[in-house]
């Protein structure tokens, strides 16, 4: 066999239009690779390497990237509590990194210095894997297909069509991508600002919301974490990979973690795509609470800081950058007492925190309670900070005179709002 062009695999439409595509303009065989990161039953797996046989590849291989994709980015994804946008976890961006190295190692191993992958011109994914492969390797030559040579996805049915090979069950309507961490869903609706998918096109959730409330009984989950690590379900131990999937089957009936994300694309146009992240909402929303009960305040939010920089170079492809190691180890050293368990309760459409419990519990420690005893100070102790909370705001008062604070005006000629600030001879010292 010839040197093979070893093209990433998703069993979508751009990678199925891919197959015979590189083939014939190549004259080379073509061998796909599937890492698995995540969403691939057995089934699905038998699947993909079918579809692969009958495209035409020569060669299918599928390569185990869960646990990998766990220890170097995901984990961090939940100690961070990361969501980019306030909303959307990276569902399937932030395996991307992961899914390069590995195709990359399966090129060498096949000795061929050609790897090919299926994005488009206009979305983030050709970004994140060929930033990845230019960084771990440089020597190997990249095609891509569907962006240097575009088409679009109904004239690409066509092509799949007129050779009498399969077409993927979405075809054109909609392009899926299912990993760990959740599925990304892009269709017409999602296009522009306005509509939601329809019902029939959501996976882990559909139908969640048809049947009535008392058709699905609330359901309590107590999740349990050791050093910012997910680690029981109900009291059951589990490796990160099976709790993630585990708690994925458990929330994505109640229709838990689905939405639609709006938000700036590498590229820096705006973007849209529906997703669902059922163990990803559960989870971080878990962390979340766990972090409020063990850490400080201040821990908390330089923490955020951090984690939300960590999001976006995950984001755009960044994960090898130096800094990321800078983040991974604050984000490890901010974990070290977030231990305990959170009891949750799911009903359709609603995560519901019931309560936290830790052995680090900053609320236990404390001879005060909230509202009711001081335990740590004294009532002279509490009138003294009350005065000083007050003093810069006292200071600023005094400086505008009798008249007190002084009042915002109308904006100025340039759109800002100005605010009228007394001449420091009016003020009484």
């Amino acid at each position: 066999m010839s040197e093979p062009i070893v093209l990433a695999f998703s069993g979508g439409l751009d990678t199925s239009f891919c197959v015979p595509w590189l083939a014939e303009a190549h004259g080379r065989p073509v061998v796909t690779v599937t890492v698995d990161t995540g969403g691939l039953d057995a089934a699905s797996a038998a699947a993909l390497a079918e579809r692969s046989r009958q495209l035409g590849a020569v060669e299918h291989r599928l390569v185990e990237g869960r646990e990998a994709f766990f220890e170097r980015v995901l984990r961090f994804l939940i100690m961070g509590n990361v969501r980019r946008g306030q909303v959307y976890p990276l569902c399937v961006g932030a395996e991307r990194g992961i899914q390069a190295q590995l195709v990359a190692e399966a090129a060498r191993q096949l000795g061929s210095r050609t790897v090919a992958h299926g994005c488009t011109a206009a979305g983030n994914d050709q970004v994140r894997f060929e930033v990845a492969l230019r960084t771990l390797a440089p020597d190997l030559e990249v095609l891509a297909p569907v962006r240097d040579q575009p088409r679009p996805r109904a004239a690409q049915v066509a092509y799949l069509e007129a050779r009498g090979l399969p077409v993927p069950a979405f075809g054109v309507a909609y392009s899926v991508n299912r990993g760990l961490w959740g599925v990304t869903i892009g269709g017409r609706e999602t296009l522009d600002s306005v509509e939601p998918i329809p019902e029939s096109a959501w996976v882990l959730t559909r139908g969640a919301f048809d049947a009535p409330g008392e058709a699905r009984p609330p359901r309590r989950l107590r999740l349990g974490f050791e050093r910012g690590v997910p680690v029981t379900v109900d009291g059951e131990a589990l490796a990160p990979v099976a709790l993630i999937e585990r708690v994925e089957e458990a929330a994505g009936v109640y229709g838990i973690g689905r939405g639609i994300h709006l938000g700036e694309t590498i590229l820096g146009i705006k973007g849209r795509v529906a997703f669902e992240a059922p163990a990803a909402e559960v989870l971080l929303t878990a962390h979340r609470e766990l972090e409020k009960l063990t850490l400080t305040g201040r821990q908390q939010r330089v923490k955020e800081t951090v984690a939300a920089v960590y999001g976006d170079l995950v984001h755009e492809g960044q994960h090898l950058e130096p800094v990321c190691r800078d983040i991974e180890a604050l984000l490890l050293s901010s974990q070290a007492r977030v231990t305990g368990e959170v009891r949750l309760l799911l009903r359709t459409g609603q995560l519901f925190v019931e309560g936290v419990s830790s052995p680090a519990s900053l609320l236990a420690a404390s001879r005060g309670v909230y509202g009711e005893a001081a335990g740590e100070w004294s009532a002279a102790d509490a009138r003294g900070f009350s005065r000083l909370a007050a003093l810069p705001s006292m200071l600023w008062a005094r400086m505008a005179g009798d008249a007190g604070p002084a009042a915002p005006v109308a904006p100025a000629a340039g759109g800002a709002a100005a605010v009228a600030v007394p001449p420091p001879e009016k003020a009484a010292v």
